[in-house]
Order: structure tokens, then C-alpha cells, then sequence
């Protein structure tokens, strides 16, 4: 039995490039948990799109054992958290199975948008937070005016910080001796009944689905069963262990171990993040409380290019949905694209994640429509009814009203910004709810914008006008009742189903017009004119003309009667209209990633 005074279960939160990938490494490597040969960067992150784009999409545990310096080994359980708003919940779970928060800041650039949120979600799990400035060995760090700004913003005594640089290695001595000091052991007891968090789990194609648990109270054995609070699953411990950073086989796991648990669990759907998992012999033991259904925020279409590549796309989606229980999918057709798939994410990080993934790991070649919302929208009977993709909308004056999701928005940005991103927001019907001067130069702007507003091109709106300085963290508030239209777009009369829009209808005439223009640009002639044209209904707001590819008919006749002329272009007339009646337009990818691009 572990003494639970030498036990640290702790995490590393900051905002995105911030050096948390990096600090673990370095810890790893202070604690020589991996041999010189066997360590390599970013280790904690198995994704190559995770290295690629330096963020952490899946959570990861490491058991590292540190020698102190009061002669006493010490077992550091460390959390490795996802750093982005879409999984927001995942982190929430991640640092509820902790007991202390190493928060970094980097010296250079200070306090961001993601390190408050992630703050105040450890705040709200009582977690001790052990402030950290890293990359003091930049020429541009300023260590002083930093801590002062942790103190002013989150409201943490900032004076003892530990000072490192992740990259070089330094300070990361004192700051294993300030865990051991400032995290707080675990309050558990092993001779309780079983109660362990569920903070994350995936799918490997040899064992079934692999669990990741935090043991809170009790002790679970290997070879006994248990059973899963939230889908009433009772299955039995096949294997069980520790990633040290490598799987290490474990006999049981006790009050304040973090493990994994193998039980040959086939899908990824009965494992829910947050459920309690506790002993089947003591079913009613209480769940942990924090327990939520994660659901999907953002919807979009994916269709693939070739329409043989339709049963690989499938199966495609049910590998990806094993190791992802947050993302849906759907069968959908379109008249324009034929067979495909209507995909639900937690956000547009999460959607570009795993559109890239498909293509990457499964060779697809996909297009994708524009990305949308979930709307509610009440009927004329009080019914309300759920809509993910807007040629679901009901026609006007089917219903009774329309709610959209609202969200509220934090930015982060120097001073000399404020201006243009005050007219950003308020340009996407932003309702202002706060001013925030931190310090001199540096300003808190929060406002709710409708979700629908922000899944378009608005970080790299954002991004674009503060030159990149800005940073961002969005959190989901409720439903709120819009007047809010459908806006088609006809092409020759015919809808196509995978442009239409849903947008405010203050603003449907100019990304009516917008579209329009646009697809003008971007269709290719054909032999007979297109007319596309954007409609509220029966109501057109737009139109545009791609004309005809034409042939000179006329060439041939060096003069002569005006009749042979004239009957040589109506011969010629009257084949385009037949082939108008018959032709088809061919819409290429660029058309349905127009609609994102409308306000340029």
C-alpha cells in the first residue's frame, strides 16, 4: 500500500504556445523517466497533427518518481490537459482529478485569454494554483511587470513564482521542490468504497477502449468488476497500469493513483468523460458530482469528391468516432453533392482537426459546406424542434419563432487595437458586457455574439486586424429568440441545398448579394447562361448572370442576305435553350467555402 504523503497528482494549465508541451518534457527529463535515447520532443503528445500544430487534443497522464531533496521518493502523477476552448469540458474533468495547478505564463507576453479561463475552471475545482513564468531567457521577458499582472488579473501572490525556461532547462530543479511543497496530497482513503473519475479515454484497436481514471476513494484490483454510474455498464479489470510514459502493468490502483484500465470495452460510446466508475458489488455508492453530456456546438456536411469513395468515407467516421465520443454523424443527401455526411463538432478547432484527419490518415479526397449551428425554432403548435442544417428549416410562417445560441467572448489585446475589434464585434451584432483595462497597454474586451456570427471567418478577423497579438476564449451562455430567415441560393431556378444560409435578416440582403457575386467569380461558364440567384422565399434579394460560352456561328458568311445570318443565330438559340433544359452546373469546392468568405 503507497503512503499517500509521498503521492502529487497535479497539472500544467496555460494558454496555447505558452510552453506547457515543453515543461513536461522537461520535467520527464529532470525525473529521468525516459532514458536520453528514449526522449524526444513534444513526448506526451501521440497526434502527428498535435506536434505539427503545437497544441495538446488528447489528455495524457505520466507517473514520474523524484528522489527529493528530504531524502524522500516521491511518485508526481502528471495531467497533460487539452489547452483549447472546444474541449473545455474535457479540461474541466482533466483538472478535477487533481489536486494542484501549475499555471505558466510566459515572461514575454504575459497573461492571455485561455490562461484566465483555464484559471478560474481550476478556481471552480478548488485547485491550489502554483504560478510559473517561463522563457525568462528571452531577450524580451519582463519577469517583474508580468508577476505584477498575475497578481493584478487573477489575483494570485505572484512574488514567489518560480522563474524557468522550459526550453533550456532551467529552474526546473526548485520548481520540483515547489510541487512537492505546494501540491497538497491526496484525501482520499484506499478502505472506502470505490469511487474513481473517468477523465478520459480512446480507443485501441488490439484491447477496446482504454480508460483513464483518477481514484478518489477505495481500491480497485485486477480481475474485479466494476460498474459505470452514467450508462449502467459492469464489466470486469482485464488489465490495469500506469503510464510511466510507457504502459507499466499495475496489481491495483489505490486512493490518489492515476491509471489506465482495460476491460475490453468494444465501443467508445458506453465510456462517458466525467462518469463515476465504482465497484459492482456497491452499485449505489454516489456518483462525483460535474457530470455532463457533451454535445455538439458546430455542424457541417462532409461529401466525398468521387462518389465511389462514399463506403471508405463511412468507415472512415466509425474509426474516428471510436476514439472520439464527442463527435456525430448522420447520413445526409444533396442534390448538389450527392451521398454524404452531416458531422457534428464541439467547436471549428475540433471540425478542422478531424476534416484533416480524414484526409490525411484515410487518403479521402472531401468538400465540405460551410459550417452551421443548432438552432431551436418554435412551431406553431408550441412544438420545439432542434435544427442542425438550415434545409431543415421550416418555411416562413411555419413557425412561431427562431433561437439562436449565444456565447460570451473574452478577448485579450494591446491597446492600439480596441477600436477595430469593438467595430468587429459590434458589426457582429455583439452586445458589449464589460471594458477591462489590466494594465496600461494591455485591455480585457467581453462581449455575446451569436455563435452562428463567430463560426465564421472571425478569429482570423481577430487574428488579422491586431496583427496577432489578440487572444480569445469563448464559453457557451444559452438560447436567445432572433429574427432570424433561411437564404437560398438558386442556380438556374434550382435550389441547391448545400449553399443555403441562415443569417439575421437585417443582414440577408448584403450576404445575399455577397454569395452571389462571389459564386459568379468562382462557377465556371458553361455553353448555356447561368442565373444564380439568392431568395428569401419567393423573395429575391439578388441576381447575377454568368453568361454563355459562345461559339461565332457567324464566321463563315463573308456577307450575303442578313436573313442566313439571322436564321444561323436563332438555330443557335434555340440549342442553348435545349441544352439549358438538360445541362447541368458543376459547383466546385470553392463555391461552398464562399459562403464563409462572403463579408471580404
Amino acid at each position: 500500500m503507497r503512503d499517500q504523503r509521498f503521492i502529487r497528482n497535479f497539472s500544467i494549465i496555460a494558454h496555447i504556445d505558452h510552453g506547457k508541451s515543453t515543461l513536461a518534457d522537461r520535467l520527464i527529463e529532470e525525473t529521468k523517466t525516459v532514458t536520453n535515447r528514449e526522449m524526444r520532443d513534444r513526448l506526451l503528445d501521440n497526434m502527428d497533427i498535435e506536434k505539427e500544430r503545437g497544441i495538446t487534443i488528447k489528455a495524457q497522464t505520466v507517473r514520474l518518481t523524484y528522489l527529493a531533496k528530504d531524502g524522500n521518493t516521491y511518485q508526481l502523477n502528471l495531467i497533460d490537459t487539452p489547452g483549447h476552448v472546444d474541449f473545455s469540458y474535457e479540461v474541466s474533468r482533466s483538472l478535477a482529478s487533481c489536486d494542484a495547478a501549475l499555471l505558466v505564463v510566459d515572461a514575454s507576453q504575459g497573461v492571455e485569454a485561455q490562461t484566465l479561463a483555464n484559471v478560474y475552471m481550476a478556481l471552480a475545482n478548488d485547485l491550489e494554483i502554483i504560478p510559473v513564468l517561463n522563457k525568462i531567457d528571452l531577450p524580451h521577458a519582463d519577469v517583474d511587470k508580468v508577476k505584477q499582472e498575475i497578481e493584478d488579473v487573477i489575483g494570485i501572490d505572484a512574488t514567489m513564482a518560480d522563474e524557468v525556461s522550459a526550453k533550456s532547462g532551467i529552474g526546473i530543479e526548485n520548481l520540483l521542490e515547489t510541487i512537492i511543497e505546494r501540491v497538497p496530497m491526496p484525501t482520499g482513503k484506499s478502505d472506502n468504497p470505490l469511487q474513481a473519475l473517468i477523465f478520459d479515454s480512446w480507443f485501441d484497436p488490439y484491447q477496446g477502449v482504454v480508460i483513464l481514471v483518477r481514484v478518489m476513494e477505495g481500491t480497485l484490483k485486477k480481475r474485479e468488476k466494476f460498474y459505470l454510474k452514467e450508462s449502467g455498464g459492469s464489466y470486469e479489470v482485464l488489465k490495469m497500469g500506469v503510464n510511466s510514459p510507457f504502459f507499466t502493468d499495475q496489481n491495483e490502483l489505490t486512493a490518489g493513483d492515476v491509471g489506465m484500465i482495460i476491460s475490453g470495452i468494444k465501443t467508445i460510446r458506453d465510456v462517458s468523460v466525467g462518469d463515476t466508475l465504482v465497484a459492482d458489488k456497491a452499485r449505489d455508492t454516489p456518483a462525483l458530482e460535474g457530470y455532463e453530456e457533451v454535445k455538439p456546438m458546430v455542424f457541417c456536411g462532409i461529401f466525398p469528391v468521387e462518389s465511389n469513395d462514399y463506403e471508405t468515407l463511412k468507415d472512415s467516421l466509425e474509426k474516428l468516432a471510436l476514439n472520439d465520443s464527442s463527435f456525430t454523424y448522420e447520413a445526409e443527401t444533396s442534390q448538389a453533392l450527392g451521398f454524404g455526411y452531416r458531422c457534428g463538432f464541439l467547436g471549428l478547432l475540433h471540425m478542422d482537426i478531424l476534416q484533416e484527419r480524414l484526409e490525411r490518415e484515410f487518403q479521402l479526397n472531401l468538400i465540405s459546406t460551410a459550417p452551421s449551428v443548432k438552432y431551436k425554432v418554435i412551431l406553431l403548435d408550441g412544438i420545439e424542434i432542434e435544427v442542425e442544417n438550415p434545409s431543415e428549416m421550416p418555411e416562413a410562417g411555419n413557425f412561431e419563432s427562431i433561437l439562436e445560441p449565444m456565447v460570451s467572448v473574452s478577448i485579450h489585446t494591446p491597446n492600439g487595437h480596441v477600436g477595430k475589434i469593438i467595430t468587429l464585434c459590434e458589426e457582429r451584432r455583439g452586445i458589449q458586457d464589460e471594458i477591462h483595462y489590466i494594465t496600461e497597454d494591455r485591455v480585457q474586451v467581453k462581449y455575446t455574439l451569436p455563435l452562428s456570427e463567430m463560426v465564421f471567418d472571425f478569429y482570423d478577423k481577430l487574428k488579422g486586424m491586431s496583427r496577432g497579438y489578440a487572444s480569445m476564449d469563448y464559453e457557451f451562455k444559452g438560447y436567445k429568440v432572433s429574427d432570424l430567415v433561411k437564404v437560398d441560393i438558386l442556380l438556374n431556378g434550382d435550389a441547391v441545398d448545400a449553399l443555403s444560409i441562415i443569417c439575421h435578416r437585417s443582414n440577408s440582403f448584403y450576404k445575399g448579394r455577397g454569395l452571389t457575386e462571389k459564386l459568379r467569380k468562382i462557377i465556371d461558364r458553361q455553353q448555356f447562361d447561368i442565373a444564380i440567384q439568392a431568395a428569401i422565399g419567393a423573395k429575391i434579394l439578388s441576381r447575377e448572370t454568368i453568361k454563355a460560352l459562345r461559339k461565332n456561328v457567324l464566321a463563315k458568311c463573308y456577307g450575303g442576305d442578313i436573313s442566313r445570318k439571322r436564321k444561323l443565330l436563332e438555330k443557335q438559340k434555340a440549342g442553348k435553350k435545349r441544352m439549358k433544359m438538360v445541362g447541368s452546373v458543376e459547383v466546385p469546392q470553392e463555391a461552398f467555402l464562399a459562403v464563409l468568405k462572403v463579408d471580404d
